[in-house]
């Protein structure tokens, strides 16, 4: 199932320095690998936010909720998901 999801982020502007470093390392390794096994398709910065939109490819819901439950910076986001589905004018479709 394909999934349009938009993570806007919001990390606290207290947060020390080192933790920060150690959640954003450790999400970039997360999203990198979920790249690698072809469950997060792509991604795409919102130009001029802290924010980023993804497609996702997984076998469905429980599985999108897992992912993004695991994200490190998941604590700090606020998501919002769409579900697609093929459009009949899509050149690929025929």
């Amino acid at each position: 199932m394909l999934f349009a999801v938009r993570m806007d982020v919001s990390i606290p502007q207290d947060l020390e320095a080192e933790a920060k470093a150690g959640l954003l390392a450790a999400e970039k390794a997360y999203s990198q690998e979920l790249q690698r096994k072809g469950e997060w398709q792509s991604i795409w910065r919102c130009v001029g936010e802290y924010a980023n939109i993804s497609i996702f490819d997984v076998a469905g819901n429980d599985r999108l909720h897992e992912i993004l439950w695991g994200l490190p910076l998941f604590p700090y986001m606020k998501v919002d998901i769409t579900p697609l589905a093929v459009h009949p004018s899509d050149v690929a479709v025929g």
